[in-house]
């Protein structure tokens, strides 16, 4: 189904019945990456995926504002939308991370559980990898979405992130490439900054001490180091070690395993 939230129209997967969970991927993906996992989860849980704004299915206007303050406001329309009043559990991988977290730290009594999976956690010190360098420098960035070839790129940057994804998962997550999607990377990136991080940490910090908060991390991850892992005040972290930046794509059966036990916990 399909739900409009501030000019977005947003492609929501809604399956299972029971207390929800919302979640939300990151980049380059849609709410694709979550099928396997949802498999396992859907006879016990409501489960809501949703496209972010310009991935996937989803449209989004181009002056869509990727503030993590708005970020924030965006998923709380989205669970509005959708109609969910009962606090929801979150879990999200990557910059879904950025979504999740913003509306966390916004709304602390409407989350009751959150599941991070290799996302930054917008830590002030956390070094951005070399493509995020590229898309966050203002005409470097554009020149790199019009002139470099993407599939050779994307195809090696997701081989190289985790070294399990099939190509047919890679391909899937290529035919959502579109400019659009290139020019909310850019965004989405550039308003990343580290003086947003620097002020949204310790809202964040504040969430993850006061709801319980599990941490999902693959270890084999060359965009995000295996320190960030411990910084979200987490009270369990669960490392795969053969695994890399994807870990729902390349391992889905364990993760949800964790996320069963997590929940029920």
């Amino acid at each position: 189904m399909s739900i409009a939230v501030q000019g977005v129209e947003v492609f929501v997967k809604d399956s299972g019945s029971g207390e929800p969970v919302l979640l939300l991927h990151g980049n380059p993906d849609s709410a694709d990456l979550w099928d396997d996992v949802i498999a396992r989860l859907q006879g016990r849980y409501r489960c809501l995926a949703i496209d972010l704004p310009a991935f996937g299915r989803s449209r989004a206007p181009r002056g869509f504002d990727c503030s993590f303050e708005n970020l924030g406001r965006f998923v709380d329309g989205v669970v509005e939308k959708i109609g969910i009043a009962e606090p929801l559990i979150l879990v999200a991988h990557d910059f879904g991370g950025a979504f999740a977290m913003a509306w966390a730290a916004m709304h602390p009594q409407r989350v009751c559980r959150i599941v991070a999976i290799n996302h930054p956690f917008f830590v002030s010190d956390y070094r951005w990898h070399f493509w995020a360098r590229v898309w966050r420098t203002p005409v470097l960035g554009e020149l790199s979405t019009l002139t470099i070839d993407w599939w050779p790129v994307f195809y090696w940057s997701l081989r190289m992130g985790s070294k399990k994804l099939t190509e047919q998962k890679i391909r899937h997550a290529h035919s959502y490439v579109t400019p659009e999607l290139k020019r909310m990377i850019l965004r989405l990136y550039r308003a990343a900054n580290p003086d947003e991080f620097k002020k949204w940490e310790p809202r964040m910090l504040e969430v993850t001490a006061k709801v319980p908060t599990l941490v999902l991390w693959g270890q084999q991850d060359p965009y995000i180091p295996e320190w960030v892992a411990e910084r979200f005040g987490a009270k369990k972290v669960r490392r795969f070690a053969d695994s890399g930046h994807w870990v729902p794509a390349e391992v889905p059966t364990e993760v949800a395993d964790e996320l069963l036990e997590f929940f029920a916990s």
